[in-house]
Order: C-alpha cells, then sequence, then structure tokens
C-alpha cells in the first residue's frame, strides 16, 4: 500500500472513539435491553453488490475498540474484488457488543468500499499512459481519514491530506497576491522565514500563466485546470518535464482518457471521494 502517513494509530483510534461516541452516546439501549448480558452469536459480513472491498482493516480495530472479546475470521481482505453474495469475514463474540459495533462498522465498509470501487474503475481508463489517479480534499468533515484510505486501496495516490502538508498556489491565492510571481515569490519568503520544507504547486488556467510559472519557477508541480486536451497538451510540451503536471477541474469518465493521452503525470477528481456511490453490505447474524 501507498505510504499513508495519516493512518497513526493515534489518528484511528481517535476517529473511532469519535464515531462511537456519537452513535453510543450513553449507551446501545435496544441491546442492552434486549439481549442479555452473557449471551454470545456470530455474524457475517455480506457483500450485496460487486465492486472492490475496502475497510476490513478499520472494522478489525472498531470490534476491538467496542469489545476486545470479539474475535474476526478474515474471508477477504481490502482491495478484494466482490460480488453478490461473497462473505468478507466473521465476527463472534459477546452479541451486544456485535451489535453495537454493526452500523459503525457498515457505514465505514459501504463508503469506503464504494470510492475504492469507483477509483478501481477510473484508474484502467488510465491504462497505456503515465498519468496517475489523485484524490483532493473534497471529502466528508471527520471522514477524511477513511476515504483518503479508500482511495489507496483502490489504486488511486493521495494528494495533500489538508492544508499543512504542502502548498497549493489556486486561483483565489494568485489572484488575491496580484499574480503568480507574487504567490511564488511570497511563499519562498514565508517558507524561509518560518523554517519550512514544502512543496509548493500552482494552478495555472491558461498557456500565459504557465509560461509565468516557468520563468518564476520555485515550485514542483503544475497545475492544468479547465484547460481543453489541446491547451493540455501544450502545457505539457512547453514544461517540457521541469516539473511535474496535475490535470485538474471538471473531469470525468468520459473525458478521463483524453485527459490522460495528453502526458499529463496526474489527474485530480473530485468525484472519488464526493460522489462515488456506496457498494451494499450487510451484516447478518447466523
Amino acid at each position: 500500500m501507498q505510504n499513508a502517513p495519516y493512518l497513526t494509530p493515534e489518528a484511528l483510534s481517535t476517529f473511532i472513539r469519535t464515531a462511537l461516541t456519537e452513535d453510543v452516546g450513553d449507551g446501545d439501549h435496544s441491546s442492552l435491553a434486549a439481549i442479555p448480558a452473557n449471551a454470545r452469536n456470530r455474524a457475517k459480513l455480506l457483500v450485496k453488490g460487486e465492486g472492490i472491498l475496502a475497510g476490513v482493516q478499520l472494522a478489525r480495530l472498531i470490534f476491538r475498540e467496542v469489545d476486545p472479546a470479539l474475535r474476526m475470521e478474515l474471508l477477504l481482505t481490502d482491495g478484494a474484488p466482490v460480488k453478490h453474495g461473497d462473505v468478507a469475514f466473521i465476527v463472534e463474540g459477546p452479541a451486544r457488543s456485535i451489535l453495537t459495533a454493526e452500523r459503525l462498522v457498515l457505514n465505514c465498509m459501504q463508503r469506503m468500499s464504494g470510492i475504492a470501487t469507483y477509483t478501481a474503475y477510473l484508474t484502467t481508463l488510465l491504462a497505456g499512459t503515465k498519468a496517475k489517479l489523485l484524490d483532493t480534499r473534497k471529502t466528508t468533515p471527520n471522514f477524511r481519514l477513511c476515504e483518503k484510505w479508500a482511495v489507496v486501496i483502490g489504486g488511486g495516490v493521495n494528494h495533500r491530506y489538508g492544508l499543512f502538508d504542502m502548498i497549493m498556489l489556486k486561483d483565489n491565492h494568485v489572484d488575491y497576491a496580484g499574480g503568480i510571481r507574487q504567490a511564488i515569490e511570497a511563499t519562498h519568503a514565508y517558507l524561509k522565514r518560518t523554517g519550512r520544507d514544502l512543496p509548493i504547486e500552482v494552478e495555472t488556467r491558461s498557456l500565459a500563466e504557465v509560461q509565468q510559472v516557468l520563468e518564476t519557477g520555485g515550485v514542483y508541480r503544475i497545475m492544468l485546470d479547465n484547460m481543453r486536451p489541446a491547451q493540455m497538451r501544450e502545457a505539457v510540451r512547453l514544461i517540457g518535464g521541469r516539473y511535474q503536471t496535475e490535470a485538474s477541474g471538471g473531469i470525468t469518465e468520459q473525458t478521463i482518457a483524453e485527459v490522460a493521452a495528453t502526458g499529463v503525470d496526474f489527474i485530480s477528481v473530485g468525484a472519488l471521494t464526493h460522489s462515488a456511490t456506496i457498494l451494499d453490505i450487510s451484516l447478518k447474524a447466523y
């Protein structure tokens, strides 16, 4: 798996505990009321669609957080192609604990599997080119960790995780700064002043702006935003391998292959995380 520095034990634990607090509150009163304290049962994770499975590792951590007495038997792993009727794992242990963990496990896995499935599909459309598929920051608040993890499971590449781990000078930054040269020069001054070493990417909207970046220098990637394929191809030629290139803006499954053929290094698609449909999954007692 691609290096994912955000998947730390602390971050995962914080996410799971916060999500459980939201869902469980002062108790799972349905289970506490209806299920004997000493009841032990098992359930299977049943796939009810076709796609790429994601969230199995996270499910293990959720079950462990809810009750260390729960045991999982893994039958399928993250990244596995699945079809209707497949069983991903079996969980066994205190019945109340299985029921308490059920919805969080399903919410995470359905969403993550949907993202992984769509990512894997778009990646197939890049075959024969050097382009790699990137995600964006268009994620669900407080669920970014899971969504970006799912992109990696589906074969995509994570872009920056947040505002803190790289500098991206987008159109509004450029306009507010007074232009591309001013934005880049101010950024270098800021990095020197604060002692930070962050990669710089600049968004360009025209070939003239690409030329301005080339004349200024000091970046590591140039974004080609909302350009037509012919413009992108010319921009790639102008850049000539001096900097990485990224295509962005309104790219769909109908246009992504043509964009990739322009020779760009990366293609970012917000729809990976903001528009992917879930993969239907359920947890069935048996």
